[in-house]
């Protein structure tokens, strides 16, 4: 290039209006637990850049519905370490109502030797001991008296006598509903003595229906005791627009046996034991699950929920949301100002079931024009995992959890 003139080197300004403001995400800290699933916190923070520079903004600068979580869930490694336990032991009566006892100890998954029990001290461990009933006991003939090791016939208190008696004192002040109150087990209403036929071992297991329920009413309440599973998980959905407020009633949870209640939504996440009753909980958009940790059985908590107006906007416009158990979702949804907007629909089922999603027709142009913003983004909430199609390709896609939200950018 020699010979020709060599044009002097200028530069131009482009543009020096700032860039919208938008959420920085910091590198997560380390993992609550030293093993299995647990928890690490990322800082999230509203920034702008201004002629180059970032600038620390308020977070309400930046859109609310887009902030990512600040708590992640991680894994480092699975627990090398893990709570066994021996047989159960026989009733320890050979007539009438006794107990079961059995051993824990502490277990190398690897080797299958009993190791120290300080191995397993931050994992929660079953129950050890539970009721059994041998059968009923025979009347003592007419005019004999028993000697020696003979059985006796235990009279119950007047206060004692049915268990019905004792639920009502428990839940009296509460002013529930009648659906809301734990049932009583037949065999527990009824009084022994020597002369009746053992009660009848079929329990009443309504209640344990509401484990894996969805509630979509405006307002209601959810008994989570009496049930027999250790883990039991219920959900509540309303209409976008609306946040759920949920107050615990009652709490019979044994904190110090690992008994614990999860409340989670898209943007909050709380656990709690301790100081349950009475205590507010808000779910800052339409959506809340509990899930409750139970290891003794007939534990658990009350709990009375609302909805009313979100005091904030947590959606877009062009926002769905679907709950199943099954629908339709079509895009492009086209706004009345046109503006370029991410697309989202919001899919949530009821905690027992999972969500398959079948793409019947998708054409997101050639691959010619395409660029990497143009793609459908589908999100599986339990584990945050997300897959990303293009192009025109019809996908199945199944969900390992109850939460699944799709995106369609451009």
């Amino acid at each position: 290039c020699h010979p020709v003139p060599k044009p002097e080197s200028r530069m131009e300004v482009c543009d020096l209006s700032p860039c919208p403001p938008r959420w920085k995400v910091t590198p997560a800290g380390p993992c609550s637990s030293s093993c299995g699933l647990g928890l690490a916190v990322q800082l999230v923070t509203c920034v702008q850049i201004h002629q180059g520079k970032e600038i620390l903004l308020e977070e309400r600068l930046c859109p609310v519905a887009e902030k990512p979580l600040t708590s992640i869930p991680c894994v480092i490694r699975m627990c090398s370490y893990e709570w066994s336990f021996s047989e159960w032991t026989e009733c320890s009566t050979s007539c009438g109502n006794g107990i079961q006892t059995r051993q824990d100890f502490c277990l190398n998954p690897l080797t299958r030797k009993h190791v120290n029990p300080i191995f397993c001290r931050r994992f929660p461990k079953a129950i050890v001991v539970r009721g059994c009933s041998a059968g009923p006991c025979p009347e003592p003939a007419v005019g004999t008296r028993s000697h020696g090791a003979g059985l006796q016939t235990v009279t119950p208190a007047p206060h004692l006598t049915t268990a019905a008696t004792s639920k009502e004192a428990r839940y009296k002040d509460l002013d529930l509903p009648p659906s809301a109150v734990p049932a009583v087990p037949r065999e527990q209403t009824k009084e022994t003595s020597g002369g009746e036929e053992a009660a009848t071992k079929s329990r009443d297991r309504c209640l344990l229906c509401v484990c894996g329920k969805l509630f979509l009413n405006a307002t209601g309440v959810i008994n989570m005791t009496g049930v027999e599973s250790s883990d039991c998980a219920v959900a509540i959905g309303r209409p976008l627009g609306e946040e759920i407020t949920v107050t615990v009633l009652a709490s019979s949870l044994n904190c110090s046996a690992g008994e614990v209640v999860l409340f989670s939504g898209r943007m909050m996440w709380r656990t709690g034991c301790r100081k349950l009753p009475l205590s507010l909980i808000n779910s800052r958009t339409n959506t809340l699950i509990v899930k409750q940790r139970v290891l003794l059985p007939g534990n658990g908590v009350i709990l009375q929920y609302s909805s009313r107006t979100a005091t904030k906007k947590y959606y877009q416009d062009c926002d769905k949301q679907l709950f199943g158990p099954q629908g339709e979702i079509v895009n492009p949804v086209h706004l009345p100002d046109q503006r370029q907007v991410v697309c989202r629909t919001f899919i949530n089922v009821a905690p027992r079931n999972r969500i398959a999603i079948r793409a019947l027709y998708i054409d997101l142009g050639n691959e010619s024009n395409q660029t990497h913003f143009n793609y459908i983004l589908v999100r599986d909430v339990s584990t945050m995992k997300t897959m990303v199609f293009h192009g025109k390709q019809q996908f199945f896609w199944e969900s390992t959890g109850s939460q699944a939200e799709v995106e369609f950018h451009e």
